[in-house]
This record gives C-alpha cells, structure tokens and sequence, in this order.
C-alpha cells in the first residue's frame, strides 16, 4: 500500500528533477488532497496502455512514470535475447503537450539496455505506428497519445511484433517487470545528445510513409468520377491531417477541404474542449463549412487518428452524424456489396466486432452469408482473431469494428485506422451517389432490410480512489444480485466475461470462448441486451444497450426505456 505523504517527501527530496516538477512539487506542498489524489497509487498500465493527467506524481504523466513503464518494456524484451534487442521498437508520438519528448525518453531509456528503436521524425497516426512495427519486423512498438481524451491528458500504449496492441497476459509481464523497480529514480536514460550518437536510433521519415501509403491504395475500388463528390475535413488539430489528405489525393479527389481553424497541430486543441469526433461539438465548425460548400460529407479524425467520425448530408439539407455503429453498418455492407458484385467475396468470410457493437452489423453479415464473430471490448481481441485466421485459413477477415468509431478493412495494419476508413467512406459515397442515391438513403434501406437498430452508452464518471471503489461496488451488485426483468422484460441469459460462464434462464450454464475479463452482459427476452464494464483507461463505469425495432420510433423508445431501467436498478437517477 503506498502512503502518499511518504511517497511525495521522497520526490520533494530527489535534487535532480526537471524544472518543471519541481516548481509542481513546489505547489502542492501542504495541500493533502492534491498529494494523496497524484501519489495514492501508480498510474495504472493495463490492456490498454497507461494514460493519465500530466503532471509530477505516481499518478500522473511524466518523465518519471515514462522511465518506468519504459523500462518494464526493455526488461521484458532483454529476456527475450538479442534478437528482439537487435529488431528493436518502432515509436510514434501524437500532436499533445511533451508527446515527443516522452517519445524520446522512451527511446533514451530502451537505448541503455542496447535495444534499438525506430523513431518516427514528426507525428503520424496510431495506425501508421502499426504498421512500421510490420514494416521493419520490430519486436514491439510504443505510440506516445491519450487518444481523444481532453489536452490535460497524455499516455503510452504498446504494441507486439503483429502490430496489434499487447493482450493481458503480455502486459501483465511488462507489469511485473515495473513492479520490480525498487527506486524510479535509479532508473538509466541517455540524455539527448548520447542518444542521438549512440547508433541504436532510427529516425523514421518519408519512406514510412510512402510504404503505408502505397498499402492504402490497394483499397481502391471501382473506376469512379471521384470529381463529382465533395469532401469537407478536419484532423482536429491532430495527427491525421497528413495521410488523410495525401491518401484522399491520390485515391482521386480534389474536392477536399480542410477546415482551416482545425489544420494546424496544436496541444491545446483550441477549438474543441474536447477533441472526439463521435461528439456534435467537432463538427461545428466542418458543418459550417460543408454547408457553404453543400459538401456531400464531412469527415473527423481523432488525434491520433485511429478514430473516424463522420457526417452525411440529408435530402431535406444539412447534415446527419454517424454514430460509430451506423458509420459500420455503411461501411461493412459496402465492402462486402463491392466484393460480391466483384465475384471475390469468399466463402469463408468473417466480420469481427466487440461485444458492445451494434448486432445490425451481424444481421448485415448474414445477407450475404458472413458469419460474425464477437470479441471482447478493445481492438486488440480483433486484431489477435485476425492474427489467428490469417495462420489457420479458417476463415477470410474482411472486416473488423467497434462501436466506438473503430474500422480495419485491410490487415496491414492491426490497429483501428481512420485513414483506411475516410479513403473507404468517400469511395462509398462517391459510388452511390453515381447510383442516383447517397449513404444516407443507402442507411434507411439497411433499416428497412434488416431492422431499426439503436444504440447508447451511458458513461459514468468516478474518479480518484473512492471512484475506483464505486465502480467495483457497482459490478459487484450487478454479480450477486442481479436484475431479473428491466423495464419490464425478462433477463433471459447473463454473461459473466469473468468467470466465463453464461448463465440461462433455464438455469442451464454455456461456456464463454473468450478471455478473461471484468464484464457483464445481461440478454433480455426480445433481443435487447445490456454490457456493464470499467473502462480500462479511465475513472469511468460504462453500460452500453443494445435493441431492434420494427421501426425507429420503436427503437428508440425502446432504447430509453432499458437504459432508465439499469440505472435505476444500480441507483442512478
């Protein structure tokens, strides 16, 4: 158990701090609450990385807590001999406040145990980090980014030599590598000039970058007037501003256009509190713009670029956003529409998608005899099913997505990546519209063919160390007692992703073919389903619904209803 107090006096005491935390020590000096909440406890490294605030402490984003976890990686890697110290790590950084710098410390800190990195020379997206760690046969990989979460915050996710984030028995080994640091502060990094020289850096540039290109254009469909479509952007200040309009070029386009105010890198992200494309605030300003421009679709990448949001024009004027499950559905019928009509959709096909995606994708699978797979939440689980059919032959991956504005279509990278996602989604709307229809008419039409599907996540926010017990307190009611009807409709079976056991109504029990995990699905009698887990980045408790109906209005009222009713049983007004 760490004592805050006593962990604070002994960062206070170290002489060779940065500037920077020192003056931050300086502060919080005699304020417990701040030192408890930034030395309680350290800032966790789970299956999806670490992420945090930036800041001095345990619990905080520094170089220190960078040191840490980097060298947790190089011991793990040193055990695994010369060779993956010789393949080395590929690193990428996001646009946020110290991403380059902790970048470099990480290389810094690899470098004195002689292992090798690969070090992109300016920010480039998440997916493209996946695919170097491919591209140069590296034995890991790290990106520096907190993805889309507000400019207060920074991370660190690692990836395996697939490309694909680390699954939980790879990070626990990282884990018990940084467990058996006795002193932070001990711990080695070259400094910047000893690095530059030490020969074990590899500054990635131009070439990576063609090579990820060159990948992205084997996407490329059917013979298209890519003119006749107009495309309004906005890389939110982040890292997707590069490949985005370099791969729309040379996909064809040329009406593409970027919104000005959003273009330019920036940490602080000056336009949006906060930089998500799945929230209507980021699309403010490429709404205004698209309207000026009747733009057919407007498009959103996430900082670092791993997730798309995107906005479609509607008959009647203005513009409809996507939520991450209808954005999917477009893009899974479409590909798979392509394959048909091309007379290269396989018999074994598969589309993989998480747990909490919308079962519409399915249903669209289905119509052309696509058998679907769930995995659990992160899209690691789909890209380590990719990793296994592409070794097996047991079936083709033809796509991959979470409802949470993630999409792979092709497996040269192992990583949701919006850059594949905004070449494929104007390329569907550039056909349709050829067809004399357009994405929205085309979503109507799936609602039509296979149902009104609908949606939401009820995200709930407990932070410090009395959120991290509040979240427990809430799974552990949802285990021991939990609901038999919500809002009025039988519970007809409840998954326990932990014990990996189903639980039927009839009282019989399934075995759950999935991995370890701290989640709760509760099926219910018409269909519906509800998914209850913490989040593994974030202070948060999240339940996702899931429901059909035989038309939107019933959707979503059906919808409201079971999400009032779980909040309610876990008393949440």
């Amino acid at each position: 158990m760490i004592d805050p107090q006593t962990v604070f006096q002994q960062w206070f005491a170290q002489d060779d701090l940065t500037p920077k935390v020192q003056t931050e020590l300086l502060e919080i000096s005699g304020d417990e609450t701040e030192i408890t909440e930034r030395f309680y406890r350290w800032l966790e490294f789970g299956t999806g990385g670490m992420r945090g605030l930036l800041g001095a402490g345990t619990n905080r984003m520094n170089i220190y807590t960078i040191r840490r976890v980097a060298e947790g990686l190089a011991r793990m890697i040193v055990d695994h001999g010369n060779e993956a110290k010789e393949r080395g790590v590929a690193i990428a950084y996001d646009t946020r406040y110290q991403s380059k710098e902790f970048a470099r410390e990480t290389a810094a800190v690899l470098a004195t145990h002689g292992i090798r990195s690969f070090l992109f020379a300016e920010p480039r997206p998440t997916p493209e980090l996946s695919f170097a760690i491919r591209e140069y046969n590296a034995f890991s990989g790290v990106v520096i980014t907190a993805s889309h979460n507000p400019k207060e915050y920074n991370g660190f996710k690692v990836y395996g030599e697939d490309g694909g984030q680390l699954p939980p028995d790879k990070a626990q080994s990282i884990v018990s590598k940084m467990d058996d640091i006795e002193n932070l502060f001990s711990i080695s990094a070259l400094d910047e000039t000893e690095l530059d020289n030490s020969g074990l850096m590899t500054i990635l540039s131009e070439q990576i970058d063609d090579a990820y290109q060159a990948m992205l254009n084997t996407l490329q469909g059917c013979a298209l007037n890519r003119d006749d479509i107009n495309i309004v952007y906005t890389p939110l200040h982040g890292t997707g501003n590069v490949p985005v309009q370099r791969g729309l070029k040379e996909f064809g386009y040329r009406n593409v256009h970027v919104v000005p105010e959003q273009e330019k890198a920036d940490p602080a992200f000056p336009t949006v509190a906060y930089p998500n494309p799945e929230e209507q605030e980021s699309f403010l300003m490429a709404i205004q713009l698209g309207a000026k421009l009747d733009a057919d679709l407007l498009l959103a990448t996430d900082p670092d670029a791993d997730r798309l949001g995107a906005a479609i024009a509607l008959p009647t004027g203005g513009y409809e956003l996507l939520n991450g499950n209808q954005l999917g559905a477009l893009l899974l019928n479409y590909i798979l529409e392509q394959r048909q009509l091309s007379g290269t959709l396989p018999s074994n096909g598969i589309l993989l998608k998480t747990i909490v995606t919308s079962e519409m994708g399915r249903a669209i699978a289905s119509q052309y005899g696509v058998k679907t797979e769930d995995t659990l939440t992160g899209f690691k689980y789909i890209s380590e099913k990719v990793e296994q059919y592409n070794t097996t032959g047991e079936f083709e991956f033809l796509f991959g997505y979470e409802e949470s504005y993630g999409y792979l279509a092709a497996d040269f990278v192992r990583e949701k990546d919006a850059v594949q996602a905004v070449l494929l989604i104007a390329e569907a709307a550039t056909y349709y519209k050829s067809q004399g229809s357009s994405l929205h008419e085309q979503l109507q039409n799936l609602y039509k063919t296979v149902g009104y599907y609908k949606e939401s996540l009820r995200s709930l926010t407990f932070p410090g160390r009395e959120g991290v017990e509040r979240i427990a307190s809430i799974l552990r009611t949802l285990r021991t007692n939990p609901p038999e009807e919500l809002g009025g409709v039988a519970v007809t079976s409840i998954e326990d992703y932990q014990t990996g056991i189903s639980n039927e109504a009839t009282g019989e029990e399934r075995r759950i073919e999935l991995p370890t995990s701290n989640v709760l699905k509760f099926w219910l009698e018409d269909g519906s389903w509800c998914c209850v887990r913490p989040s593994g980045t974030e202070p948060k408790c999240k339940f996702y619904m899931g429901v059909r109906g035989e038309t939107g209005l019933e959707a979503i009222n059906k919808c409201e209803e079971l999400e009032e009713a779980i909040m309610v049983f876990v008393g949440i007004e």
